[in-house]
């Protein structure tokens, strides 16, 4: 007997449903090559499958590329080329870089002949510079062509000489050295400087340069190292000697080199000077060479004790 409120139905068996089919990776890590059955890879990207074929037309960006590309560089060439123009003409223009060059074509067979004239002389007849078509010979072609090799040279040569005497009597140092040479570049702008307008003033129609007159005064530091290296060997007495025989060579390689140039053509040739102009040429021609032993004794003998 079925107890009470029990269903009267008979229970209902579940079905197993199906699984439903799976779906195929749309990205698979590796390609399945079970269905080839092992006779190789399948043309896919996978390993072993061959490139793709390279496309027959060149992509749509490399048309605009290479133009662009070339365009730039020659714009930027064209830039460069005007910038280094402008930059040559301004330097020009200050600097005459060209001009300089000339002063610099020096050889060593000029070099010392041209050391034994700033020091002897006395036996040298030809002062007369020569020219060719117009234009002068370099200085390596002629020893009485003003040269800032030697200038130069003797300038930094006397500043070394002149802290050499300084630590050879305990009173070196980088302020002193630098007042050195800073003092003597400034008398040497002074110098060039009171030339220049003492021939505006005299109204001097001659072809010296200013690059001419800071060689010529810069003649003087090769007498004043002598001078110093006297000093330091042999004492005062040496000093004295010798800067006295250097300053005499100056004063007379000045005064024939200058009168060549300052003085008129018939005093260049030794006819006796005449006139009121002349007169001031002749003055202003020794004045230059007499200032050049001043000058001289002015920047070394603080430096002999």
């Amino acid at each position: 007997m079925e107890p009470e409120g029990a269903s009267r139905h008979p229970p209902k068996r579940r079905v197993p449903v199906a699984a439903p089919p799976r779906m195929a990776d749309p990205h698979p890590l590796f390609d399945d090559t079970s269905a080839a059955g092992g006779s190789g890879p399948p043309p896919g990207r996978g390993y072993g499958a061959p490139p793709p074929a390279a496309s027959q037309y060149p992509p749509p960006a490399s048309f605009l590329g290479e133009p662009v590309s070339s365009l730039a560089m020659a714009y930027g060439t064209s830039l460069a080329s005007q910038g280094r123009d402008i930059v040559d003409r301004n330097i020009d223009r200050l600097v005459p870089v060209g001009r300089l060059k000339y002063y610099f074509a020096v050889d060593t067979v000029y070099v010392g002949r041209k050391l034994g004239l700033l020091v002897f002389p006395f036996m040298h007849q030809d002062w007369q510079v020569r020219y060719q078509q117009d234009a002068p010979v370099a200085p390596r072609f002629d020893v009485n062509a003003p040269d800032l090799y030697i200038p130069v040279m003797a300038f930094i040569t006397y500043i070394l000489v002149a802290g050499l005497a300084l630590g050879t009597q305990n009173r070196f140092s980088p302020d002193s050295l630098g007042l050195q040479a800073s003092s003597a570049l400034a008398w040497l702008i002074v110098e060039v400087l009171a030339i220049l307008l003492s021939l505006y003033l005299v109204t001097v129609n001659t072809d010296l340069t200013t690059i001419d007159l800071v060689a010529f005064s810069g003649y003087k530091y090769v007498g004043m190292i002598v001078g110093l290296v006297s000093g330091l060997l042999f004492g005062k007495t040496g000093y004295y000697m010798v800067l006295g025989w250097c300053c005499i060579s100056i004063f007379v390689f000045m005064i024939r080199t200058l009168r060549l140039k300052i003085l008129s053509e018939a005093a260049a040739e030794g006819v006796l000077v005449r006139g009121a102009k002349n007169q001031l040429r002749m003055y202003l021609t020794m004045a230059i060479a007499a200032v050049q032993p001043l000058f001289m004794y002015w920047l070394t003998y603080h430096l002999i004790r």
